[in-house]
């Protein structure tokens, strides 16, 4: 089989310095095929955020590798930079911006040919048309969720990681940004990495899920395994045995199916 999209192996953040170091996330090895969407979930301060700054090259691990699309990401991320790309409502644009500016000043940022046109293209396809001249310090919380996931598909992305994208957004419009991203994936066949709280959300999205505790991968598996493995009836009671660290019938960690099904 083809070489996995995103492969992490071994890798180790440590905060502080050497008398006392916080250790945010501590040696984690996953694959993930081309085409998967992978759910990274776990409570806060399981470290998920620190994982995905580290595979967006923001962050430099204390140890381990990174390769996203074939390249290291620790040596040459400069080549496959154009290729990725995030959305998170808790990172913001800037607010006296418009969104169409914002829009277009990433536009460049990228490296898009014809960025007005591809601005005008994403804002009709993500429903934001009608605000593209309002600045985005003046945006609904729902309405900046929808912007930033705007941004992130600016590039056409062949890995997209997503930091809650439906937060904030009401059940209709959460329920159509989730089909957005389904159809997104099946016809580009883009690798998605999320990262979300709404387990129906990764039920739906999601063909693999990462399950992180202490910043460490506790489980994994498909929704189905960690549903049977958990024998639990929902995926939101599986993260909270998960959590609280309270196994159903003795249940071990799965074995490393995300990398097995890359290899």
């Amino acid at each position: 089989m083809s070489q996995p999209v995103i492969k992490v192996d071994h890798l180790t953040k440590r905060f502080g310095d050497a008398a006392s170091p916080v250790t945010a996330v501590n040696d984690i090895s996953f694959a993930v095929p081309a085409g998967t969407v992978v759910g990274l979930l776990g409570g806060n301060g399981a470290g998920k955020t620190t994982t995905i700054s580290m595979l967006l090259g923001l962050l430099l691990p204390t140890s381990g590798a990174i390769r996203m699309l074939g390249e290291d990401m620790l040596r040459h991320r400069h080549r496959v930079l154009t290729r990725m790309n995030f959305s998170s409502p808790y990172v913001d644009l800037p607010h006296r911006l418009t969104v169409a500016e914002n829009l277009t000043v990433y536009g460049h940022l990228y490296g898009i040919p014809g960025v007005r046109r591809r601005v005008a293209e994403i804002a009709e396809a993500l429903d934001v048309t009608r605000f593209l001249k309002k600045p985005v310090g003046q945006l609904s919380a729902g309405q900046k969720t929808r912007v930033a996931l705007a941004k992130a598909l600016l590039n056409k992305p062949e890995v997209l990681l997503l930091d809650e994208p439906t937060a904030s957004l009401d059940p209709d419009t959460a329920d159509w940004i989730r089909t957005y991203l389904e159809t997104y994936r099946d016809r580009t066949g883009a690798t998605i990495l999320l990262a979300s709280h709404n387990m129906l959300e990764v039920e739906r999205l999601c063909g693999l899920v990462l399950m992180m505790r202490g910043g460490v991968i506790v489980d994994r598996g498909t929704p189905a395994d960690l549903l049977e493995r958990y024998g639990r009836d929902t995926l939101e009671d599986v993260f909270l045995d998960i959590a609280r660290d309270r196994r159903s019938g003795g249940a071990e960690p799965a074995a490393d199916r995300v990398g097995d099904a890359a290899e």
